[in-house]
């Protein structure tokens, strides 16, 4: 493949899952607001994503497979299409149901979502590994662009979502998302270049198991570190949040949607920004990849300290305060910075331990391991905040992450092979 048919495969396919992930953010701020305006605790808040990240276990062990069977543009358009059925379905829900049933649908709904989502996932990140130019850490900065990219647009659905509930109501802001999602769909399928492999025959099921130790502890690692991102992202701080904005009044729950939304939007901005200029801060083309999975160990053992003393910071303080939600801000901006960077280097190593025919099911076993952390991370986070609120929430943050670090601390690597040759 020439370079420029690469370059403008990995625009497709970015453009493509950029549209995905914005709709996959509004989304999820949608449900979330609305369902705690309508009362729900904190515990059934958690169980309305709990199919959506179960979901993402069973799909990215089976969609490494499918990819390499069918090829990745079938995976995309897949997730693609499913994203816009699971809107459309989102928008059949019937006020008068009761509580039950309406949480069993939204878990239903957002299961599919969930499936939708690790299609378009894998197929993106997989891309990249076989689309990105060799030498001067072509395939970090690649995957970093993505991947930063990515939760830059993911950040601006929680706005989107948070300001359409606000403005539009429920109903209207599902369907107008599946709306332009299916436009934009139909456009990468009548556009999309050559280049991606359309899969081959001989794949066979059970090789999505990996016999790489670097990629099995790379995974341990990798659902760590987001099950204690979502411990407090969830449903903890959006809740602790709402607690302290809304006065219960229409006016103050919509300025409680915004300020929430808007908070949920510049973190996970702030968060993609820093992950996309992790090569230039990491000096990763230059590296050796010894080093470079050196600092995976440092960078996860710094992060562990942050929620340690935020959790400590909100325990000592007492009922909220105007300085206490200042600091609480402030320290999990940091920790978004930092996390952020232990997220690139994730996403770079696993696809520099992957080789070229393994990549779709290595990438896939990998992202069940995420989505494991993540269901892990959302049923803690309802639970922890029922049980002790959001020091609990936090403390359990910062025991995931050194749990982070065991995995990071038994990688290893290939003493003075820089990045930028570790492509196969």
């Amino acid at each position: 493949m020439s370079r420029p048919e690469g370059l403008s495969a990995y625009i497709a396919v970015t453009a493509a899952y950029w549209a995905f992930m914005l709709t996959d953010g509004a989304l999820r701020m949608l449900v979330l607001l609305h369902f705690h305006a309508l009362g729900f605790t904190p515990v059934q808040l958690a169980y309305l994503f709990v199919l959506y990240e179960l979901a993402g276990i069973v799909t990215n062990l089976s969609a490494g497979w499918i990819a390499a069977r069918f090829g990745l543009t079938s995976t995309l358009y897949a997730g693609l299409g499913l994203q816009v059925a699971a809107l459309l379905a989102l928008a059949q829900l019937d006020p008068a149901w009761g509580i039950a049933a309406s949480v069993v649908f939204v878990m239903l709904v957002q299961g599919a979502s969930g499936v939708a989502k690790d299609l378009a996932k894998m197929s993106a990140k997989s891309a990249v590994k076989l689309l990105a130019p060799d030498g001067q850490g072509g395939l970090f900065r690649w995957v970093a662009l993505l991947t930063g990219s990515k939760n830059a647009v993911k950040g601006l659905g929680f706005l989107l979502g948070a300001v359409l509930l606000a403005l539009a109501g429920f109903v209207p802001a599902v369907l107008g998302m599946a709306s332009v999602l299916a436009l934009i769909l139909l456009a990468v399928v009548l556009k999309m270049p050559t280049g991606l492999p359309t899969g081959r025959k001989d794949a066979k099921f059970r090789e999505i198991f990996s016999r790489n130790a670097n990629i099995n502890w790379l995974s341990m690692a990798r659902v760590f570190l987001f099950g204690a991102r979502d411990v407090w992202f969830v449903v903890g701080i959006p809740i602790y949040f709402y607690a302290v904005l809304s006065d219960g009044s229409p006016e103050g729950n919509r300025a409680a949607f915004f300020t929430i939304g808007s908070f949920m939007a510049v973190w996970t901005v702030l968060y993609g920004g820093v992950q996309a200029a992790a090569p230039k801060l990491l000096h990763a083309d230059t590296r050796p990849e010894a080093e470079i999975i050196h600092a995976a160990r440092h960078w996860a053992a710094g992060l562990a300290v942050i929620p340690a003393v935020l959790a400590l910071l909100v325990w000592l303080g007492g009922a909220p305060s105007g300085g206490l939600t200042v600091a609480l801000i402030l320290g999990l901006l940091l920790f978004g910075a930092v996390f952020a960077v232990n997220s690139a280097l994730h996403s770079y190593l696993i696809l520099a331990f992957s080789t070229g025919a393994r990549v779709t099911m290595d990438v896939g076993f990998y992202y069940m391991a995420n989505a494991a952390g993540r269901l892990m991370g959302t049923l803690l986070s309802g639970l922890s905040y029922q049980l002790g609120g959001l020091p609990l929430c936090l403390g359990t943050a910062s025991l995931m992450v050194a749990l982070s670090w065991v995995g990071a601390a038994r990688l290893q690597g290939a003493r003075g092979r820089p990045v930028s040759e570790s492509k196969p």
